[in-house]
């Protein structure tokens, strides 16, 4: 197969890195994860950590019931919504006052 394969889009990781991790001795999700850094990206392993686990079960001989999914953790410090809004007013709430030019939005 030709070409670039990539199994996490959020980490630019790719069959062949996975392929990599195996011969160097990461064999279970967990490793790889920590070696590759798939599912560290915005999606969290939403969208990779399927794929990833397939192509480990295939290349390590192992069926894919056998590889449980990587422990999930939250962030450090979680982020304030209000620092992702784009709209200044998004995060005031009907009580806290301000404009009233704010709440047209």
């Amino acid at each position: 197969m030709a070409g670039k394969i990539v199994l996490c889009r959020c980490e630019d990781m790719t069959l062949s890195d996975l392929e990599h991790s195996v011969t160097r001795g990461y064999r279970d999700i967990e490793e790889v994860k920590r070696y590759t850094g798939f599912g560290t990206g915005p999606c969290q392993g939403k969208e990779c950590l399927a794929v990833v686990a397939l192509q480990l079960a295939r290349i390590t001989g192992q069926p894919p019931a056998a590889i449980p999914p990587f422990t999930s953790r939250p962030p450090l410090a979680p982020t304030p919504i209000r620092l992702l809004a784009n709209d200044p007013a998004a995060h005031r709430f009907a009580d806290e006052g301000g404009d009233e030019s704010d709440e047209e939005h």
